[in-house]
């Protein structure tokens, strides 16, 4: 009988708030498709192109500030606060160096990053002026992915929650203010989630300064000897990353070259996917710190909150799965006006319900190995995965065909990451 214990109250704890704090920025680009999809077909292309641009410009910059949150809930576990203090003071230097050149980089290049998504005629000068919009939010969105990563390894998902709220209130202001109270449209979108990121950043880097993580933070120049593990973590993290978001910009690059009516039907599908994944990931949050946490001093333990997290992850697939499936029919028609559009959304909502109950266990047994610190594995299953996807996808004759290859990607990250999960936790 399925009954609630102490270890799903500790869970709970740390995963109920994280799945506040998670939803922001998918949230922010759900209010963002609603709002461009009345501005039209070519505009919410648009979006589409510079959502997956964006991805892996942030994906990819933020895998060094992630690798904190197990090192820092590591420290904190065998009971050395100074070495955790000086890790959150060098993810946030990092996050500023990351962020300096992620803005010169997207400003520079827009056009250039534009064109190698494929985006049609039509679709690249908006797709050029919306992005460079979004890339003056890097920084802060930066800081605010540190900010989560500090407080996640110090056990606190309230704060970032409060915060991640306030700056999609934020956003759900201003995007009609600005798309058309002040006839700006795509761009109106971009400045409104600038601002919202930028008062997140700013919010958490005062938090940081008053000492509110409970971390007293030094502020010295790190020397290499320093940096080294964070480093270390930090580049198989990239690797890992890299390889998962290449997958997901692919997926949007094949679906651009399809036509415009795919890639849009494509970004409604991932932004609602992504938004339906939270409820697991916020799970997955909780694996990071409790995994980490509990491994070095009590395996036993790290074992058993692991068995329990996979089991929520599970079950909450298979809610969102019946929840989704339900939905179907409905759900398009809340992010976009065009029929085309809507309709090639219906045919993607069934691939998208059915893969709930296995992105359930994917995504908290990738919690679990960033808890257990392996990110070297981690990096090497997911190249193996995303190419095997990527190779489907660059045979996709249609955007359902793109969808079924990422559907086998996380099968294989489901066997690859199972396997190692029995030797280094149960």
């Amino acid at each position: 009988m399925f009954r609630i214990t102490d270890d799903d109250r500790t869970i709970g704890r740390l995963a109920v708030p994280a799945l506040g704090a998670l939803a922001a920025e998918p949230l922010v680009a759900l209010v963002d498709t609603a709002f461009v999809g009345r501005l039209g077909e070519d505009p919410l292309a648009a979006l589409g192109v510079v959502t997956g641009i964006l991805g892996m410009a942030f994906f990819v910059f933020i895998a060094l500030a992630y690798a904190g949150t197990p090192l820092i809930a590591r420290a904190i576990g065998i009971g050395d606060p100074d070495r955790a203090a000086q890790l959150a003071g060098q993810s946030l230097i990092v996050a500023a160096v990351l962020g300096a050149a992620g803005l010169v980089l997207v400003e520079g290049a827009a056009p250039q990053l534009v064109g190698l998504m494929g985006a049609g005629p039509d679709v690249a000068p908006h797709a050029t002026s919306y992005l460079r919009i979004r890339g003056l939010g890097l920084p802060a969105l930066l800081m605010i992915t540190v900010g989560h990563s500090v407080y996640r390894g110090v056990g606190d998902t309230r704060t970032p929650m409060y915060i991640s709220i306030g700056l999609s209130l934020v956003n759900l202001v201003l995007d009609p203010v600005f798309i058309f109270g002040f006839g700006w449209g795509l761009a109106g979108a971009g400045f409104a989630s600038v601002i919202a990121q930028t008062l997140g950043g700013g919010a958490f880097f005062l938090f940081f300064l008053t000492g509110h993580t409970g971390l007293v933070l030094r502020w010295i120049r790190p020397r290499w000897k320093d940096l080294r593990e964070l480093i270390g973590a930090g580049s198989a993290l990239f690797v890992r990353t890299s390889a998962l978001v290449a997958a997901l910009t692919v997926a949007v690059a094949v679906a651009a070259r399809l036509g415009d009516t795919e890639v849009a039907a494509h970004q409604v599908a991932a932004q609602v996917y992504i938004f339906l994944s939270l409820v697991v990931d916020a799970v997955a949050i909780a694996a990071q710190n409790l995994v980490a946490g509990h491994l070095a001093t009590d395996r036993a333990a790290a074992c058993r909150f692991s068995q329990r997290m996979l089991l929520w992850g599970l079950c909450w697939g298979v809610l969102l799965a019946a929840a989704f499936w339900l939905m179907r029919h409905d759900l398009p028609g809340w992010f976009t006006t065009d029929p085309s559009v809507a309709a090639l959304v219906i045919t993607l909502m069934p691939i998208v319900a059915l893969s709930q109950p296995l992105n359930g266990l994917v995504f908290v047994l990738d919690g679990i190995m960033i808890g257990a610190i392996e990110f070297t594995y981690m990096a090497k299953a997911m190249v193996f995965a995303a190419v095997v996807a990527c190779s489907l996808m660059f045979m996709a004759g249609s955007v359902s065909a793109v969808w079924w290859a990422l559907v086998t990607m996380n099968v294989l990250r489901l066997a690859t990451l199972y396997r190692r999960y029995r030797l280094v936790v149960m």
